[in-house]
């Protein structure tokens, strides 16, 4: 049974569902472009989760045919257009922090992509661990188009992902992928059709959360660090972290399954 979790705003709708929380960016009619009432509520949800025993992975998608269609040129942009530079510069890295958060979250972060992921949209969609596609959807850059550098860190999470040089591509000649190209190019890790798309991404979704959450973040940060550590950093903060995991009922609980030759049962509490 999926638990409605307060947001206090029409263009954000959080839920909880059996370990998955949902954050679902609920602007349909602009495509769910990015409006400046949704960073707070998000930002939110996820540190709350963050900490929550019950949410084992979050998810975030889009209302509607589309995913995100980035920047709202017609609402927050035309409207910060009137502040001075200093002024537009802080709105924006404000805002531009929900990637960072998604990105740094402790729990796995799946990005459902429904439909269209443009400019900053397509930010937020690689900022998480993982990214599930429909068929129809695409992963625009979009900035060019519109003589933009670039925010959300896209540049930063496309270099990243595919290289600079392909990266740099991507981003100047304003490329818009179809759901294969990006899972060919590493960007999307699945594909599913979009006859029943939400409950492709929502079994994946059940099966990271109901895994051993706590492993799972110690893996994660073992990737991050492998971005920017010496082998020998990496090593050690590792290290550690085998040997705080070896420590938890989750362990013991794995050992006692393979040894049985069954399943684990991990005890989680109810969401």
């Amino acid at each position: 049974m999926a638990i409605d979790w307060p947001t206090g705003t029409d263009v954000v709708r959080v839920a909880v569902h059996d370990r998955v929380a949902v954050i679902t960016l609920d602007r349909p009619d602009r495509r769910n472009a990015l409006h400046a009432e949704m960073r707070e509520p998000i930002t939110r949800a996820l540190d709350e989760f963050a900490a929550r025993d019950d949410v084992g992975c979050v998810v975030i998608t889009g209302a509607g045919t589309a995913f995100c269609a980035g920047g709202d040129v017609k609402g927050d942009v035309a409207e910060r257009a009137t502040l001075d530079p200093d002024a537009r510069v802080a709105a924006l890295l404000a805002d531009a922090q929900l990637a960072r958060v998604l990105h740094e979250h402790p729990k796995l972060t799946v990005a459902a992509v429904n439909g269209p992921a443009v400019g900053a949209g397509m930010a937020l969609a690689l900022a998480c661990d993982f990214r599930i596609a429909a068929e129809s959807a695409r992963l625009v850059t979009g900035w060019a188009r519109l003589a933009f550098s670039g925010d959300f860190g896209g540049a930063w999470f496309l270099t990243r992902l595919v290289g600079p040089s392909r990266a740099l591509e991507l981003l100047v000649s304003n490329a818009s992928l179809d759901a294969r190209e990006a899972q060919a190019l590493g960007l999307v890790n699945r594909v599913a059709p979009d006859a029943g798309f939400a409950d492709a991404w929502m079994a994946w979704a059940q099966e990271l959360a109901s895994g051993p959450t706590g492993a799972f973040a110690g893996m994660k940060a073992n990737v991050h660090d492998a971005l920017h550590l010496s082998l020998a950093e990496a090593l050690l903060r590792e290290t550690g972290r085998m040997v705080a995991s070896g420590g938890t009922d989750d362990h013991r609980e794995a050992v006692r399954a393979w040894r049985e030759r069954r399943p684990p049962r991990y005890r989680r509490p109810a969401g």
